[in-house]
């Protein structure tokens, strides 16, 4: 039976503008490939929120890998998310006077589960497989800050190290969004050829339909509606 990550049931969250996501069914498998589509406002942002722990439903239920969000606290719920979900942002959110290198190894810093995966004898060559599963050239790139990378080069650097660790869940956030259409192509082959590699679920937010034809199932948002 294949394990469920994420499951939501008759949820419900609002804003005090008055903004209102409703998904009355929502639920990513291990393994899965997820994209939720939507224009800017239609609450994609929120349902990561929530997912993340960022936000608390208003109402109905959300159970992230076995756990009822209600019950957690803040403090369990970013070990949960630190854990259990690599990300990757809209902006890169690299350190920019830190190296390529030290930035990937930032993906199991803050996470005693994730490092587990790993010794340091590995820790090196898997960051070099995650970036080369990147198309970067680590005999060239490793050592360099990440202030001198072009912003493809930085945003599969953001996905190398979300991939560190082997998480069961990938979420990005409009990742291709400062890229252009042929970068936007490529890094989505890369990003599904590697998370698939490692096994890892992939939860993709994006307002660009061009970009959610390799998924398993796609979800439209529209005025916080599924």
């Amino acid at each position: 039976m294949t394990e469920i990550l994420i499951r939501a049931t008759d949820l419900n969250f609002r804003r005090p503008d008055g903004f209102e996501l409703r998904l009355p069914e929502f639920a990513i498998s291990a393994g899965e490939a997820v994209a939720v589509l939507g224009p800017s406002g239609s609450g994609k942002s929120t349902l990561l929120d929530l997912v993340g722990g960022v936000l608390r439903p208003s109402s109905g239920r959300l159970e992230v890998f076995g756990h009822d969000a209600e019950k957690l606290t803040l403090r369990a719920f970013d070990q949960l998310r630190g854990d259990n979900i690599g990300l990757i942002f809209q902006e890169h959110n690299l350190l920019p006077f830190a190296t390529v290198r030290q930035n990937v190894a930032l993906g199991v810093q803050f996470s005693k589960v994730r490092r587990q995966r790993l010794s340091e004898a590995t820790l090196a060559s898997e960051i070099t497989r995650l970036l080369e599963a990147m198309d970067l050239n680590t005999d060239g790139i490793l050592q360099r800050l990440a202030s001198s990378l072009s912003v493809g080069q930085r945003q599969r650097v953001a996905a190398a190290r979300a991939m560190l660790g082997n998480p069961p869940l990938i979420i990005a956030d409009e990742p291709t969004s400062a890229l252009d259409e042929g970068n936007q192509k490529r890094f989505m082959q890369l990003l599904q050829d590697a998370r698939r590699a490692s096994g890892s679920a992939l939860l993709f937010v994006t307002h660009d339909p061009r970009l959610v034809e390799d998924f398993d199932r796609l979800i439209e948002l529209d005025g916080g509606q599924s």
